[in-house]
């Protein structure tokens, strides 16, 4: 695969990182589908979580806002590596077709 790999992490400054190699068995390409593993699996627990905590009419707006803002960092990093799947998707159907993605008419080969 060539190209760049959307990292499940970002800078210190909120910006996007990303990783150029060949070798999707490399220790950094490893430890982001290690990362991306977490997170998904972390989201995962945090929607049951929340399942619970929305039945219980005892829970407060404090709670509420808690669950809110860690379900919002969830989303972002589901979203991220769906991204960063999406695109390595591309690359690899690039390689071997020259069908033309509607949703993203940038992406149109040639």
């Amino acid at each position: 695969m060539n190209g760049l790999r959307l990292l499940p992490w970002s800078s210190p400054e909120g910006k996007p990182c990303y990783l150029s190699t060949d070798d999707d068995n490399s220790r950094l390409s490893q430890k982001a589908d290690d990362i991306e593993a977490l997170q998904l699996g972390m989201g995962a627990q945090l929607l049951e979580h929340s399942k619970a905590l929305l039945t219980n009419e005892k829970v407060g707006v404090v709670e509420l806002r808690f669950l809110a803002c860690r379900l919002t960092e969830a989303l972002r990093d589901t979203l991220r590596v769906a991204e960063s799947r999406g695109e390595r998707l591309l690359a690899y159907a690039g390689d071997d077709t020259d069908e033309v993605d509607e949703d993203h008419p940038e992406r149109r080969p040639g």
